[in-house]
């Protein structure tokens, strides 16, 4: 699959060679005082990651400094970018380095799960509110029916969760389905189980929902930093931002690029977001000098810092540290 749409992608730069030609120039002329400010919203970007992570791990009982998780994030972001499907790879790898920093198994899992999954809300509420910029007209009418089908899906969902927690017999009944159920089939027993351990770590946490508005906060100004560094990169060009598309632009390009089919998926997000631009208004040269500068800061840039950073994490000599509790499943029983 990676080497057909590495064909695709020659083929697709030869038939625009002269749109080519003319972004070269443009990124010829780009303006350094700018470009610095793209680079300073790409590294505010990773740095909130990390402090969503970071957040997670500190509710678990478990805390790290903000330059380490930076430093595991940056480490871990180099890895997913190497290899196709490489977020797995990065996943495992940041998976291994948080065991290593004493943290439990369930809230390391926890912290990769939840944080990916505040990522992926974030970019859900940045789509739709592309979609609703952008209008009805174009791209935009294409996202926002379905996404507004997306949201009726979590509203259901949301309204069972509640009936869970405010109705004692509709709780009651579906406790004992989801008991029988784990009687019966041993795959829901072992779901079943680790969603205990899950539960009781997530007890450690402040109740309420408005103590997570800090990490759901951190993964939207995650993106919101790199949307910036997209607007940056044009801005030091000298091209004009078409704002009214820009986000939808951005936020469509992030879901072929989250799958990973290449290696950082060059070419997939190159083509996705050049032919967007051009779709909300910019000439072919211009959407291509602005995707190649973008891509350099965002991508390229931080693979040998990455890599630099990885090699000095994963061969830095420390003893794997065991649960201090004794059970491998079981987080350190850090008072609050």
């Amino acid at each position: 699959m990676a080497a057909v749409l590495a064909t695709a992608v020659i083929l697709l730069a030869i038939d625009h060679r002269h749109e080519l030609a003319a972004a070269t120039r443009l990124l010829a002329r780009v303006s350094p005082p700018k470009l610095a400010l793209a680079t300073a919203f790409e590294a505010a970007s990773l740095v909130c990651f990390a402090g969503v992570q970071r957040w997670l791990l500190h509710a678990g009982g478990t805390r790290l400094s903000l330059k380490t998780m930076t430093a595991l994030t940056v480490a871990a972001n180099a890895l997913a970018g190497a290899l196709p499907g490489g977020a797995a790879f990065s996943a495992a790898w940041l998976f291994r380095q948080l065991r290593r920093r004493r943290v439990g198994q369930v809230l390391a899992a926890a912290v990769l799960v939840v944080a990916g999954t505040l990522s992926a809300l974030s970019l859900f509420v940045l789509l739709v509110a592309g979609a609703l910029t952008a209008g009805l007209g174009g791209p935009g009418g294409a996202v926002l029916r379905p996404a507004l089908g997306v949201a009726g899906l979590a509203l259901g969902v949301g309204l069972v969760a509640l009936a869970l927690f405010r109705l004692p017999g509709f709780r009651a009944a579906a406790g004992r389905a989801w008991t029988r159920a784990g009687e019966r089939y041993r795959r829901v027993r072992q779901i079943e189980d680790a969603l205990v351990r899950l539960v009781a770590q997530a007890r450690s946490v402040q109740p309420g929902l408005r103590p997570w508005l800090r990490p759901f906060g951190l993964a939207l100004l995650n993106w919101a930093f790199d949307i910036a560094c997209l607007a940056a990169a044009l801005w030091a060009l000298g091209i004009g931002i078409p704002w009214r598309g820009l986000l939808l632009a951005y936020a469509l390009t992030q879901i072929p690029g989250s799958l990973r089919l290449t290696p950082g998926s060059i070419g997939i997000v190159e083509a996705s977001l050049a032919t967007l631009l051009t779709v909300y208004g910019l000439r072919p040269d211009q959407a291509i000098a602005a995707t190649l500068l973008y891509r350099i800061v965002g991508y390229w840039v931080l693979q040998p810092i990455g890599w630099a950073t990885w090699i000095g994490l994963t061969f830095r000599a420390r003893r794997p540290a065991p649960d201090r509790t004794g059970g491998p499943d079981q987080d350190p029983d850090i008072p609050h």
